[in-house]
């Protein structure tokens, strides 16, 4: 927890009265907040840094208060709003790691470098406007319209030169359009 002369330390305006006032309501307050937050969490460490995360938030808007009476009221909304948070955040993980646990494995390989600095090597010798619809287009994985957006091109401008800039860098580093794609295809497929 912050002890009350860390938090007029802080003070950065030099405003004493300012830090006096967040040290006494924290002060104050603290306890409670900890005692809601260990309710609402059920860990004694998550419930401090809610609380803590709850005052770090208010201080920001101390001066801002309509009521600086209601600052209970504030805190103690302010936690119930991280908390809510938190386990929206924590749902979305859940969902991502089942998601990803039905997923078939790809096998894994370990990358080619050699291989890979070669196709950037490749990729630095296209003409600028050429690499920079590729690179927005495979690396970035933009469609060819948002490809043209970004470049302020027509979507066929685009489209050309995203096809020749694939075509020279097949050339480049020696595959025909006959055998395997290339690195950049095959990141673009998988992805």
């Amino acid at each position: 927890m912050i002890e009350v002369r860390e938090a007029e330390r802080t003070d950065s305006t030099g405003d004493q009265p300012f830090a006096a006032g967040l040290g006494e309501l924290y002060a104050r307050h603290a306890g409670a907040a900890v005692g809601l937050a260990y309710l609402l969490t059920g860990d004694r460490f998550l419930a401090e840094d809610l609380a803590q995360e709850a005052f770090v938030r208010l201080a920001g808007r101390f001066r801002h208060l309509r009521d600086a009476g209601a600052f209970e009221a504030y805190l103690r909304r302010t936690m119930v709003n991280l908390f809510t948070s938190q386990l929206r955040r924590r749902r979305l993980e859940r969902a991502y790691l089942k998601r990803e646990a039905r997923r078939p494995e790809r096998a894994h390989e370990d990358p080619d470098i050699a291989s890979r600095d070669e196709l950037w090597r490749a990729v630095h010798r296209l003409p600028e406007r050429q690499r920079a619809a590729v690179v927005l287009r495979y690396y970035e994985d933009l469609s060819e319209r948002e490809v043209a957006t970004t470049m302020g091109c027509s979507d066929a401008a685009a489209k050309s030169l995203i096809a020749r800039g694939m075509q020279a860098l097949r050339a480049d580093i020696g595959v025909n359009a006959n055998e395997t794609a290339s690195p950049i295809d095959t990141e673009s497929e998988e992805r």
